[in-house]
């Protein structure tokens, strides 16, 4: 989804990017075995940081719950209800967590999954329902109802958007997770994901989204 985040930031949307966890439990090969979880999520925060500043987005929230154990709770509910009443989006962009497997070669990770189903739950009912988290309205958050929702991943995809322009961002973008891509270069990955998703509507690159227009 990051060709079409740097597309919008470009337009000139303000965007806020969430992340439930730290990437603390994330490693590969070229991770130092004296690596700690500790000094690793100092520095996935920062990468994440950098990948967003490459996409023209400045602001990053990270909620510091435990990676690669995600569970589905009414404290992570809780969160994202919050952030959603408090920045108030006209759309939220986030995962399908219908989807378990891609193709016969990935599985999708339980994180993802969990972070997905959270946030549509607190989407709807919980940001735009008075009486869910009635202590959000002592801290002074009014119900917030989200127009639209965009799910990345999904296998029922029907809203394709051009990235052409924003495909070298997004790959810069990924490059600054070195600590996961180590020395691999995942350019042509990318660029052919997206030659495959333009394709589908002769776009020369593009990203798929089922997008959900919200009913208020």
């Amino acid at each position: 989804m990051a060709g079409t985040l740097a597309k919008w930031a470009r337009a000139g949307s303000e965007i806020v990017t969430v992340c439930l966890t730290r990437g603390e439990a994330g490693s590969n090969k070229s991770t130092p075995t004296d690596m700690t979880r500790e000094r690793l999520a100092k520095i996935r925060e920062e990468e994440q940081r950098a990948a967003c500043r490459v996409l023209g987005i400045s602001e990053v929230v990270f909620l510091g719950y435990e990676d690669g154990v995600l569970t589905p709770s009414i404290e992570m509910r809780r969160d994202l209800t919050r952030l959603v009443r408090r920045h108030r989006p006209d759309a939220v962009v986030t995962g399908d967590p219908t989807v378990r497997y891609y193709g016969t070669r990935y599985m999708n990770h339980p994180d993802h999954r969990v972070a997905a189903d959270v946030a549509l739950d607190a989407i709807f009912p919980s940001a735009e329902t008075r009486f869910i988290f009635p202590e959000l309205l002592d801290e002074g958050l009014a119900p917030h109802h989200v127009g639209a929702v965009w799910l990345f991943g999904s296998e029922r995809a029907e809203t394709f958007v051009d990235v052409s322009a924003t495909l070298d961002a997004k790959v810069a973008a990924l490059r600054e997770h070195r600590s996961q891509m180590g020395d691999w270069d995942p350019g042509p990955m990318i660029r052919g994901w997206a030659r495959e998703q333009g394709a589908r509507r002769r776009l020369r690159a593009a990203e798929s989204f089922l997008r959900m227009v919200l009913d208020d």
